[in-house]
């Protein structure tokens, strides 16, 4: 069974950064794409970061350019979300996904955690 466990959200003041992991169950993790999305209140999910199973390219939402890396270390079964320069903004349940080849930026991915919260004050 694939479980998906993110961890690393928390209360951050703008400006600040906070490093979210997420650690998968899964015996072939390295050939799995890796998303992280994000959903705040009342608003629908969407696509953050994501990246191969390779490592590289990794792939962002223009909201996030330049602020957030994606990383993943394929002996651990890990991938990671460095995120910088938070903002208000950027408040929301961060979920992590898996997809067996492939790195959709929708949320066509087969497995998902149950999310961590990031909640960034101003």
């Amino acid at each position: 069974q694939v479980q998906l466990v993110e961890s690393g959200g928390g209360l951050v003041q703008a400006g600040g950064s906070l490093r979210l992991s997420c650690a998968a169950s899964i015996r072939t993790f390295s050939t799995y794409g890796m998303g992280w999305f994000r959903q705040a209140p009342g608003k629908e999910r969407e696509f953050v970061a994501g990246i191969t199973r390779y490592g590289r390219p990794a792939y962002y939402a223009d909201f996030v350019k330049g602020r957030f890396t994606i990383s993943r270390d394929n002996a651990k079964n890990t991938v990671y979300l460095q995120m910088d320069s938070l903002e208000p903004e950027d408040t929301a349940v961060y979920y992590c996904a898996a997809r067996n080849q492939m790195v959709p930026t929708t949320t066509l991915y087969n497995y998902w955690g149950q999310g961590t919260q990031v909640t960034v004050s101003s």
